[in-house]
């Protein structure tokens, strides 16, 4: 009984350590390989730590117009996203430490969470170009947040399940629970999803002067350590997503269980996702960029394939 609990904190710790360590290497790597593909030279896949650390050893200037939520909201995000990297399978194919506390439902709620919190802070700038970008925001949250919901409706309904754990071993268990239309439907909404929620789209930019412009324009008025924390916050969020869209959606086999699965699934998780950056890559270079409100129609879509997945469960009459 001892040695399976030292083996349950070892997954948890293993687990964890790789959602903050190695979340600003795939952004790099993404970066780097988006470069390569449009003929430049493009940043070292470790830039993203670099501008950590060089943001962490800067002053932080907040506006006088702001309040405390301004300040310790970046901590309070990267400790939700923390939190949810303790209950989900990002790496490690079995429960771990917390896992009992929350379901796939309770983490949509935090990354929803998350969001509102990342919006509400933001406003307090007094910014009127944060204001436009939070007001851009939520003209697509109605869509990408009912999306995010429905689509772990959809997996509760077609597993029998909210557990993500079960989730993955009911789909590796047969190949037709994979293969299933309803399954196909809610995994493509929610890849959709991703590639909003991670900037992926082709119409997002991070250049200030760009129309396209959304998510980094919260983050305007953020300096030093602050935005180096929000920054890590976003990259990890990005990898959970991207771990969860791979191990329950996309690609539930492979991993590895036992007491040096976690450290193997270390390595296994980095090939998924090497794949995962090259769809990424395609999809951003060979489709031109969507007009803004052109965002609303893509999440639209995803929703109603994860709709169209709950009717054909109910229809079937569930598994």
């Amino acid at each position: 009984m001892a040695s399976n609990e030292a083996y349950i904190v070892e997954e948890t710790i293993v687990q964890v350590l790789s959602v903050i360590l190695l979340s600003p290497l795939y952004q790099g790597i993404y970066e780097k390989a988006l470069a390569r593909i449009q003929g430049r030279r493009g940043p070292s896949i470790f830039q993203p730590y670099y501008d950590i650390y060089k943001l962490i050893k800067k002053e932080v200037l907040v506006p006088t117009t702001s309040s405390e939520i301004f300040i310790f909201s970046p901590y309070v995000m990267f400790s939700i996203y923390l939190m949810i990297s303790f209950v989900i399978p990002v790496v490690y194919p079995q429960p771990v430490l917390f896992t009992p506390t929350v379901d796939f439902l309770g983490g949509a709620l935090l990354f929803s969470l998350a969001s509102f919190i990342k919006i509400l802070a933001s406003m307090q700038s007094g910014s009127n170009f944060v204001a436009l970008s939070a007001s851009r925001i939520l003209s697509f949250a109605f869509l990408s947040e009912a999306t995010l919901i429905t689509v772990f409706f959809g997996v509760a309904l077609i597993t029998g399940t909210n557990n993500p754990y079960v989730t993955l071993s009911y789909l590796t268990k047969d190949i037709t629970h994979y293969l299933s239309l309803a399954h196909v439907f809610i995994s493509v909404s929610f890849f959709m999803l991703w590639l909003f929620e991670t900037g992926k789209l082709p119409v997002e930019s991070s250049g200030l002067s760009e129309l396209g412009m959304i998510d980094d324009g919260l983050l305007y008025e953020y300096s030093g350590k602050l935005l180096a924390i929000l920054k890590w916050g976003s990259y990890i969020k990005q990898y959970l997503l991207g771990s969860v869209l791979l191990n329950v959606f996309l690609f539930p086999w492979f991993l590895i269980k036992g007491p040096l699965g976690a450290i193997e699934d270390v390595g296994i998780m980095f090939g998924k996702w090497m794949l995962l950056i090259l769809i990424a890559v395609i999809i951003n270079t060979t489709l031109a960029k969507l007009r803004l409100f052109k965002v609303q129609d893509f999440l639209a879509v995803a929703f109603l394939l994860s709709l169209f997945s709950l009717i054909l469960t109910v229809l079937q009459g569930g598994e």
